[in-house]
């Protein structure tokens, strides 16, 4: 059965897309640790990250980085976190998170709720940023 995140790369599931290429998919978290929490998921379904091909493990922090520089201007932060836990979903997945403190990055915290409405305004001013 495909992983939750193989159904919205296949569009089976909706989500509020940032950027996507012809290896990877990164979308916003809809529950997130802070606004702005992007994950990058290989479009490749492989459960553990160190287990994907040479190519792709080499590929996603480039396609991340991306990210980043986009979610810094467009998030008051001081940086973006980086985070790959992997047991949520078995689906290689990292976790872009803009920081402000040390506790925007603890997963054991509550999670943001946000509208729909808040997700989709948040995931275009990322993409325009990547413009």
């Amino acid at each position: 059965m495909a992983s939750i995140f193989s159904r919205i790369i296949a569009g089976e599931i909706p989500a509020h897309k940032v950027l996507e290429n012809d290896s990877f998919f990164a979308f916003l978290d809809i529950m997130p640790l802070a606004p702005g929490h992007t994950l990058v998921v290989p479009k490749k379904e492989v459960d553990y990250l160190f287990d994907l091909e040479e190519d792709l493990l080499a590929g996603i922090l480039p396609f991340s980085r991306r990210i980043a520089a986009a979610l810094e201007q467009v998030f008051t932060c001081e940086r973006i976190g980086v985070s790959v836990i992997g047991l949520e979903v078995p689906h290689a997945h990292v976790h872009l998170i803009p920081l402000r403190n040390m506790d925007d990055i603890n997963f054991s915290r509550p999670k943001m709720k946000v509208s729909p409405e808040e997700l989709a305004d948040m995931a275009q001013k990322i993409r325009s940023a990547l413009d």
